[in-house]
This record gives C-alpha cells, sequence and structure tokens, in this order.
C-alpha cells in the first residue's frame, strides 16, 4: 500500500498532470508539422525496410526482429489491457483522444528512433548501444540528464513495465483455470529469464519467432468480436 501511494503522488505531478498530455500533443503535432506529416511521408519506405534483409546495417538484428522486439512488450498491455482502462476511466470518448494520441506519437517515436540511431555507439565487445540517454548526453551534452532519464527507466519499468502484464496474466490464468497467482509469476519470471539473460539477439530471435503468431491471433480475436458484434459498430462510434 505504501509502495502504491508512492507511484500514485509521483503520478500526480506527471503522468496524471494537465501539463503532461499537452507536452506530449504539442510535441507531436510540432514535428508531425516540421517534419511534413512523416506518417504517411514514410509510410511505404518503412514497409520496404521491415522486409529487407537489413544487410549493411550497422545493428546486430534485422529490420524485422527489431519491430517484432518493440511489438512484444507492446501488444496487449497497450492495446487491450489498456485501451479497457481507458474506456473504464473516461469513458468511449477516451478512444478518440487515443487515435489522435497514436497518429501524432508516430512522429515523436520516429524522431526519438531516428536520434538514437545517429549516436548509436558500439562497446569494446561490438554490441550496440543506443537510446534517449545517449543523445541526451552525445546530441545535447546534458549526461546529467541521461541519468536522470536512464534512472527514471528502471523507476517506470519496475511500475508500468511488469506489473501490469503480470497481474493481466496471472489474474486471467486464476480466473479460467485456477491457479494461484503466485504460480504464475514465479513461472513466467522464470521463463523471461531465460530470454532476456541471452541479450538483444535471443531477444529478438525469440520475438520474431512469436509475434507474428501473437499478431495473427490478435487480428483473428479482434476480427471476431466484430463479426459477433456487428449491430454495435456504428452506434460504438456514435457513442465516441
Amino acid at each position: 500500500e505504501t509502495l502504491n501511494n508512492y507511484i500514485l503522488l509521483v503520478d500526480s505531478y506527471f503522468g496524471s498532470a494537465a501539463w503532461f498530455p499537452l507536452l506530449l500533443l504539442s510535441v507531436g503535432v510540432f514535428f508531425t508539422v516540421f517534419l511534413g506529416v512523416p506518417q504517411f511521408k514514410y509510410f511505404l519506405q518503412g514497409w520496404k525496410i521491415l522486409f529487407s534483409s537489413g544487410k549493411g546495417n550497422a545493428g546486430q538484428t534485422s529490420p524485422f526482429q527489431a519491430l517484432s522486439t518493440a511489438l512484444s512488450g507492446t501488444v496487449g498491455t497497450g492495446n487491450i489491457g489498456g485501451v479497457a482502462m481507458a474506456i473504464f476511466i473516461g469513458g468511449p470518448a477516451a478512444l478518440f483522444w487515443m487515435w489522435i494520441t497514436a497518429f501524432l506519437g508516430m512522429t515523436t517515436k520516429f524522431v526519438e528512433v531516428s536520434l538514437s540511431h545517429a549516436y548509436r555507439e558500439k562497446n569494446n565487445f561490438g554490441e550496440v548501444s543506443g537510446g534517449p540517454m545517449v543523445y541526451m548526453e552525445k546530441g545535447l551534452n546534458m549526461k546529467w540528464l541521461g541519468v536522470i532519464f536512464a534512472f527514471s527507466l528502471l523507476i517506470s519499468t519496475f511500475g508500468s513495465g511488469n506489473m501490469p502484464q503480470i497481474d493481466n496474466i496471472s489474474s486471467t490464468i486464476e480466473s479460467s483455470f485456477g491457479i494461484d497467482p503466485l504460480v504464475t509469476s514465479i513461472v513466467m519470471s522464470l521463463l523471461v529469464a531465460l530470454v532476456i539473460i541471452g541479450g538483444i539477439k535471443r531477444i529478438s530471435t525469440i520475438a520474431a519467432s512469436i509475434v507474428p503468431l501473437m499478431a495473427f491471433i490478435y487480428l483473428i480475436g479482434g476480427l471476431s468480436v466484430l463479426i459477433f458484434n456487428y449491430e454495435n459498430i456504428i452506434p460504438s462510434f456514435q457513442i465516441i
């Protein structure tokens, strides 16, 4: 309870504060205009790169493996659990703002990834490292800001990075099969450890093997819900 109260206190100054979504939206609007709507401009090029071999790139994974790794931590918690939570808290109209922030967020992510590539570096073992903390240090000459960002990532990962996932998984398995959430948590922790201890290459390889099937099941499940509830599609848009 103490930990939860602390997280809520920090969140009240950042994530839940009115200035935070306004700042995110304004950044997305700025880069969308400044870069000439890259969501559309580079759409076809993005698909072309995705299915390329990746030869000539300095990265440790192929473009498809990189995308799969990113999607593996997004599908489910974000677009299933997150959407349900948003509707529960803000009502159906919250979906509209999720569409807006998702569209603008594409540009923000595009800029973040581009800067991460521009300032990435290799260590003595030939492993590539990068990210906001690196281009804050190398590009902005603000190492202190990179340190704060890295520390904030550790804190947020402890909360939003793994708690919602295991809570959704364990509670669903408990309601469906009656398995104790503690047992599910321990098994999942061991499975995740076996993957992440192998580094980015093992993570990307396993993600590239699992994510396509996961995406297929997700699409089939989503279409099934729409088909069996087709009479609610138009009324849902009207409510939103």
